[in-house]
């Protein structure tokens, strides 16, 4: 393996065997070596190959600010989230992200900057795996560099990983969030029940808010269809009180968000509150 390029006293972008641009990170690895020396396998801790080469170009800037154990923490925890979420379903962006928040939190707490989570409890609540992930990465945090970061950052953690899932902009994923809130507040209040949320009727309510805030973010509208409108007919005599609960919804939406909730997506709304409101235990 030859040295393409020194990040720092730590880190190195090598080619491999195969001709492959790949980073890699060794305590000292780069210590007296220039470009065209070949590199101890023996002294390499971490190898990163991102699958595209902007993404690869911007963890190489983001390395060069960052100390190594900054980055073997943010590596770590991607590890350990890979065991307990879909690997496949993991963007590379979120080595670059992840990484990068990490090291800020961190920089903002020893400067006793504090920041609060807005949407901490909606991002326990619709995201639980990825916010168990959060905590956890609070724990990985203090036990490596004896920094207690609130639980406001295991929420700002818990979406990193929702974007990597997801592939949205990070700003994307707040609003997202934010409309899921909204949504699921009109509800609560309409029906003035508190949510059981550890039911499958709770899970799938939440799982259909997300598509649909998705596509109200990217302005995407579901092309109504008749055979939608007949059952809508159906639906809305048959589930009255969660269709009324819909139509403040889609007044609520039109007028925040200038976007028509059509027909379909009525339709299934209101079978996903019929469900989480009269399946559940109350």
């Amino acid at each position: 393996m030859i040295i393409e390029k020194i990040l720092n006293n730590n880190v190195v972008v090598i080619h491999d065997e195969k001709g492959l641009e790949r980073i890699v990170m060794g305590c000292g690895i780069a210590f007296q070596k220039k470009c065209g020396d070949a590199v101890d396998s023996s002294a390499i801790d971490k190898v990163f190959q991102l699958s595209s080469q902007d993404a690869n170009h911007h963890f190489q800037e983001l390395i060069v600010d960052i100390p190594m154990a900054h980055l073997e923490l943010g590596e770590d925890i991607i590890t350990y989230a890979k065991k307990h979420l879909d690997e496949k379903l993991l963007n590379d962006s979120i080595y670059i992200s992840l990484v990068d928040h990490i090291y800020t939190a961190v920089c903002r707490y020893r400067d006793g900057i504090a920041i609060s989570n807005a949407l901490l409890w909606d991002i326990r609540r619709f995201y639980p795996d990825e916010f168990a992930i959060g905590m956890k990465a609070l724990e990985i945090i203090e036990d490596r560099i004896g920094v207690h970061l609130p639980d406001d950052e295991a929420g700002f953690i818990a979406i990193h990983f929702v974007n990597a899932r997801m592939e949205e902009d990070i700003k994307d994923v707040y609003e997202i969030t934010s409309v899921m809130q909204e949504i699921s507040s009109i509800v609560k209040y309409f029906f003035n029940v508190n949510f059981d949320e550890d039911s499958v009727y709770f899970y799938r309510f939440i799982t259909h808010l997300k598509w649909f805030a998705q596509r109200l973010v990217h302005h995407k509208i579901y092309a109504d269809q008749h055979d939608e409108d007949d059952l809508l007919n159906v639906i809305k005599v048959k589930y009255q009180n969660s269709y009324e609960c819909v139509k403040k919804i889609a007044v609520f939406i039109s007028e925040k968000y200038n976007y028509a909730i059509s027909n379909e997506e009525k339709l299934y709304l209101t079978i996903h509150i019929e469900r989480v409101i009269y399946k559940t235990e109350r």
